[in-house]
């Protein structure tokens, strides 16, 4: 990795290799966050895990660029000091050569030590070559 690399280290993803060794930012999500235009996520977990990275790294550009259009919203704001704890993908569904979803959990807590846990079933849809992420549906815990 390079010096200059805004990321060195494990992706923040933490997508792991067939050995369980974790995948560095520049190969894993970082390759798409950094290059937009030529690198486009290949499947909707790769997408979803580079979206994760993004509110990781706070790259609204990306999140808006990776949003569909009949969706996207006019801006992303971040909550400030906000640490992401991880992200963990429970499944992973291909619906057809064009839509798929992604369920997972990705764990944060706030500035004020607050733990949260955002637990969606995610819709993407693949146009020009190029996968989107549409909407999701959010997994409530059951009442205590």
């Amino acid at each position: 990795m390079s010096a200059t690399d805004p990321t060195p280290g494990p992706c923040p993803c933490g997508r792991t290799d067939r050995r369980d060794k974790p995948i560095g930012y520049a190969l894993c999500c970082g390759r798409y966050l950094d290059d937009f235009e030529n690198t486009p996520a290949p499947d909707a977990e790769s997408l979803m895990r580079s979206r994760y990275s993004a509110f990781v790294l706070a790259r609204a550009d990306y999140l808006l660029a990776t949003w569909h259009a009949s969706k996207r919203p006019a801006s992303v704001e971040f909550e400030p000091g906000v640490k992401w704890l991880g992200l963990d993908i429970r499944s992973r569904s291909v619906l057809d050569a064009d839509h798929a979803e992604v369920e997972f959990i990705a764990r944060q807590r706030s500035a004020t030590g607050v733990a949260f846990r955002l637990h969606e079933r995610s819709r993407f849809v693949r146009e020009d070559e190029r996968w989107y992420y549409v909407d999701g549906d959010l997994h409530q815990p059951p009442p205590a």
